[in-house]
């Protein structure tokens, strides 16, 4: 019998720590023979965290969730007894199950089952098959490509570009007399929402490293990069560690599985800049300048790392890799749409009821992947918008559910696939002010390059910055307009150029929300301080005090069973005392 804990940054946010240590004592003292205690990454059901599963010597599963330090002694009793109904409190919900079937997991396949720590359990899983497959086969250079183009593989960390193109672009390049030329992996994981990258690191690092290697081969490079973002400690480690167990094995160094490809594997950890997700200011960074883009042409491809032929993918990329190459392209390719193939992985956030991380085939609508695995909106409110593409992306409405994901469908709504964060929004939120947060955050992000993201960005958030706090003035949407397009048009690299998204799709889809701030200096969503008031409805008012014991500024008057009210004067507006009235009196306009 095994115990795996979940034991990815959600999980250990949340305590899988302290329950893997708690279960550790108490196994310390008797452990029955054959019960095994071991870790795994996150399996996506970062709502449920901390998960314990338990896999009975059959194969049977039986998974455990919200599990907390105190519930180890009811898990140590139900496994050495045998009888784990004794936990059956702690067991996973059958609609809470649905979250991971209705899921087709590829580049997640090995994330929440395998021991990220343990390359033996990666073999075990048909790890390391495929480069040895390539390998032991003599597949070409051509092979390996052509495979991964009838796949239809397309970049998964931005704009969807395909991967074969890169890859034949970087073989064909002609390197200088050392022959030099590196394989990349962009880890640089930046968007707001966004946790992708850092899950299958975390939790199937191995899969990363294979796909590199295959992709290594195939552009004839002899080292590998994973620039990673500093502030993902876990991953860092985590793949560190499945390095040197691969170089022991000999999947990485010399002669790798006894061919004649070599190729080594370091990390390079990132200080967290945004823009170098953006694959020029990326190698500026590796290089230890400043990261900021360079101008195209010419491309990496022909003249990347230190001028040398390179090519960068993002890591969910490179995990489909391997995939692809032990089971077909067909077979990817079979799944998803005639422009976009296989699946793709999405980090759920916001105003959601089951957050986490999903992978569904291409061509599956958002509809599907909200409410079908998401469970909708938490707390019973109305879907009003997702956010899809972080800062670059656009706010999609609710009448655009229907949509698939595809990425010429995305991005006729005015969004983007991007690397795949998705953050939900229910009618509480103000998309205003949702515009005004990540446009703050891309102009924070800028370079300073080019002229037309440094100051179009800040220009367009002094407007915005206006319009929420009610100082909005005619012609300000045409202002932000014309900026958004000049922006769009001048911009030297992607973050400047997709800056605009979220702006433009907001006043296309939720323009009667600017001209209430702008016009009537109301915010309708009642989320911007300066354009609501607060009040107490007295007939809903039942005097309980509640409301008043919250208020950290005593703007709240009234004797006990009486009816109180609110001085505007006093009120800052932090909404305490609405969260603290059960009885809905506290109003918002």
């Amino acid at each position: 019998m095994r115990i795996i804990v979940g034991e990815g940054s959600c999980g250990l946010a949340a305590g899988a720590g302290a329950v893997h240590t708690a279960l550790e004592a108490l196994f310390a003292q008797s452990n029955p023979d054959g019960v095994e205690l071991g870790i795994t990454g996150c399996i996506g059901m970062c709502f449920l965290e901390p998960i314990v599963d338990v896999y009975e010597d059959d194969g049977t599963l039986h998974r455990l969730v919200k599990v907390q330090a105190k519930d180890a002694q009811t898990i140590y009793d139900a496994v050495t007894s045998g009888d784990l109904s004794l936990a059956d409190k702690l067991l996973i919900s059958p609609e809470d199950e649905q979250f991971l079937a209705k899921q087709t997991r590829v580049a997640l396949r090995h994330c929440g089952v395998i021991d990220p720590e343990s390359i033996d359990d990666y073999l075990a899983n048909g790890g390391y098959q495929a480069i040895a497959k390539v390998l032991a086969t003599g597949m070409s250079q051509e092979d390996v490509i052509e495979q991964i183009d009838i796949a239809g593989l397309r970049g998964r960390g931005g704009a969807g570009f395909s991967t074969a193109f890169k890859w034949r672009a970087a073989r064909d390049a002609k390197a200088d007399e050392t022959g030099q030329k590196y394989l990349i992996c962009n880890a640089d994981e930046g968007d707001p929402g966004a946790f992708m990258d850092r899950a299958v690191i975390e939790g199937d690092p191995h899969s990363l490293i294979e796909g590199m290697l295959i992709g290594a081969y195939s552009i004839g490079a002899s080292e590998a990069i994973v620039y990673v973002r500093a502030e993902y400690p876990l991953a860092i480690t985590r793949l560190r560690k499945a390095i040197a167990d691969a170089t022991e094995r000999g999947y990485l160094g010399e002669h790798i599985c006894g061919s004649d490809f070599s190729c080594t594997l370091r990390i390079k950890a990132g200080a967290g800049a945004f823009v170098c997700g953006e694959e020029t200011a990326l190698i500026e960074s590796l290089e230890g300048k400043r990261g900021m883009p360079r101008l195209k042409p010419p491309f990496p491809a022909q003249a990347g790392y230190w001028l040398k032929p390179s090519n960068i993918n993002n890591v969910e990329t490179y995990a489909n890799v391997a995939w692809i190459i032990k089971h077909g392209g067909e077979a990817f390719a079979a799944m998803g749409t005639e422009n976009s193939k296989g699946t793709k992985v999405f980090a759920l956030s916001g105003k959601i009821a089951r957050g986490g991380l999903v992978e569904v085939p291409m061509g599956t609508t958002l509809r599907e992947v909200i409410f079908g695995i998401g469970g909708g909106i938490r707390d019973g409110r109305e879907f009003k918008a997702v956010q899809l593409g972080g800062p670059s992306g656009g706010c999609v409405p609710a009448s655009k559910l229907d949509t698939v994901i595809d990425y010429n469908e995305l991005a006729a709504t005015g969004a983007i696939m991007g690397s795949g964060g998705m953050v939900v929004m229910d009618e509480s939120t103000c998309m205003v002010s949702m515009a005004r947060f990540f446009l703050d955050f891309t102009a924070k992000e800028s370079c300073g390059k080019c002229t037309h993201c440094r100051l179009g960005t800040k220009r367009m958030l002094e407007i915005l910055d206006r319009i929420v706090t009610g100082k909005g003035e005619a012609g300000d949407i045409e202002k932000l307009e014309d900026l958004c397009y000049a922006i769009k048009d001048g911009a030297l690299c992607g973050l400047g150029q997709t800056a605009p998204n979220p702006v433009l799709t907001t006043i296309r889809y939720f323009r009667d929300e600017l001209e209430a701030h702008i016009d009537e200096h109301r915010c309708p969503a009642g989320e911007c301080r300066e354009l609501i008031s607060y009040s107490i409805d007295k007939t809903k008012c039942i005097g309980c005090t509640a409301c008043a014991r919250q208020c950290p500024v005593g703007a709240i008057a009234g004797e006990r069973k009486s009816p109180h009210q609110i001085d505007p004067a006093l009120c800052i507006k932090c909404g305490n005392c609405k969260t603290a009235c059960r009885f809905g009196a506290v109003q918002v306009a």
